[in-house]
């Protein structure tokens, strides 16, 4: 099945340090996609994409790839909530590619994701870290379907595999696969009668085994009607899982990690 756009829809994001300040070395993308202005941001650019889609719909196949630069600090955000529509037949799929080379930072930061009652979805997210200055942090919600409307959990699937390599070596691999049918999703085990996840990857020097770790466990623990844990991985690495029952509550505890894990 092809998309409605007849092709691939691709987002390609090249940054680099100049004159001590980050810019974008190049951009390329193709419809739906549309980049907004650059906002300066901290030590880096925050770069906003805008869809002129309705959301992701049957047979949408889109590839994003990432190339932040020596030195140069990026963080890549969505305007808006990312629907995933009814699909009678087939799948929609992205593939995202990111590399980090050294001194430099990325964070991915989108919108939550709403998988529709019918959808079925594929992500696939590489990531290459150059070194252990390269800087990396990844920052998803995904929400049970439109909840309001009684649509909990059923969405035909969703299926997401990221990788992270340092130097080469895998030092994260998530291979998540949803299926509502074959499997009780508010049941022991699973989202046990939440509704919404929040999945975060932060490179280990980002959140030093200090009071750096403490903090975030403390904003996790004061956060009300959340569960949520911070895995030290054997890499250094860390990764944090958080439930919740409310898209906006997962979205304030990631900005207050966010703005910790500096």
């Amino acid at each position: 099945m092809k998309n409605q756009f007849g092709r691939v829809s691709e987002l390609n994001i090249t940054s680099e340090e100049a004159e001590g300040k980050t810019r974008l070395a190049d951009l390329f993308f193709t419809a739906p996609f549309k980049v907004m202005q650059p906002f300066p941001n901290g030590e880096g650019l925050q770069v906003m994409m805008l869809s002129a889609s309705a959301g992701v719909m049957a047979g949408d196949v889109q590839k994003f790839s990432f190339k932040i630069g020596e030195k140069s600090c990026l963080e890549f955000v969505s305007q808006s909530f990312e629907k995933i529509h009814k699909m009678d037949e087939g799948w929609a799929q992205r593939e995202i590619d990111v590399m980090v080379e050294k001194d430099a930072l990325f964070d991915f930061y989108p919108q939550p994701t709403i998988p529709f009652a019918g959808s079925a979805y594929k992500s696939k997210m590489e990531v290459n870290l150059q070194d252990e200055t390269s800087r990396f942090g990844l920052y998803e919600i995904l929400s049970c379907g439109r909840s309001a409307s009684g649509e909990r959990f059923q969405y035909r699937f969703y299926h997401s595999l990221i990788r992270i390599r340092r130097e080469g070596k895998l030092i994260y691999r998530d291979n998540t696969r949803y299926d509502p049918k074959e499997t009780k999703m508010e049941g022991l085990g699973m989202y046990e009668s939440y509704t919404h996840l929040a999945n975060l990857f932060l490179t280990g020097s980002r959140v030093p085994e200090d009071e750096t770790e403490e903090k975030v466990r403390d904003v996790i623990e004061m956060t009300p009607d959340v569960e949520g844990a911070l895995t030290r991985l054997e890499s250094g690495d860390v990764v944090i899982r958080i439930l919740g029952r409310r898209a906006q509550t997962l979205q304030n505890l990631t900005e207050k990690i966010k703005k910790i894990a500096v």
